[in-house]
């Protein structure tokens, strides 16, 4: 005697239908409750979009596929703290679209990379890794030194995400591209300005080591050194997360 799945199985649209209906249920009961709270992601005290130099170096970073070798998410587990820092959180990545969390580690994660080695190391080991590290299977982007930085699609980059939730001020979004120039400015001039814009925690100086030029490798190196640095963990509140 057939069963009922049985006689259903026998029945594509009537099997079709019920796997719809099934996974329709299962759908409901995990976005329902998104809608019931304010807001998904945490606040973190020092979080603050990009500034158009560091996004640009974010876009380099996409275009020459590092996020296919370099996860930036540290997990909870004890390996991934004590090996990369503090667990990554949901704010750290708010600005971002996309995130780059990722699970592949052919590199090491670099969530926390910012402030851990200085713009000369970052530039050398650009410029050719495995003089710095042994072994390293990471390809060289010495071309980021000669590469002058375009910045005439900035203003339209911060718009854009503007409109996805990011919030860039129409100030921002006018001056981006002269913001770009003034990040890396090895005498600092515009430091007050900038900090005025995007806050404190804003780092301003050449970061390639050819102050009379703007390159990509000023914007990627920029991108790097501002990773992980921006949260201040000690005001999470750890209760609030967990709740």
């Amino acid at each position: 005697m057939s069963t009922q799945h049985q006689k259903l199985e026998r029945h594509s649209l009537g099997f079709a239908m019920a796997i719809l209906l099934v996974a329709s249920i299962g759908g409901i009961v995990e976005i329902a409750p998104l809608f019931t709270i304010e807001n998904t992601v945490e606040e973190v005290d020092g979080m603050r979009p990009y500034t158009p130099l560091e996004l640009a170096g974010r876009d380099i970073y996409v275009r020459e596929g590092c996020y296919a070798c370099h996860s930036q998410m540290i997990r909870t587990l004890r390996s991934d703290i004590e090996r990369y820092g503090h667990y990554s959180l949901a704010a750290e990545s708010m600005y971002d679209h996309p995130f780059q969390w990722g699970s592949k580690r052919t590199g090491p994660d670099l969530a926390r990379i910012g402030g851990k080695y200085s713009d000369a190391w970052h530039v050398a080991h650009l410029e050719a890794p495995r003089e710095l590290v042994e072994g390293s299977i990471m390809p060289g982007y010495a071309f980021l030194s000669d590469a002058r930085l375009e910045t005439g699609h900035l203003p339209a980059s911060l718009r854009a995400l503007s409109r996805a939730g990011v919030p860039y001020t129409d100030a921002q979004i006018e001056n981006a591209e002269k913001d770009a120039a003034w990040q890396a400015d090895a005498e600092q001039y515009y430091e007050g300005e900038l900090q005025e814009s995007y806050g404190e925690n804003v780092q301003v100086r050449d970061y390639d080591g050819h102050p009379s030029e703007l390159t990509e490798m000023d914007a990627l190196v920029a991108y790097l050194q501002v990773l992980g640095t921006l949260a201040d963990l000690d005001s999470v509140d750890y209760e609030e997360i967990n709740r």
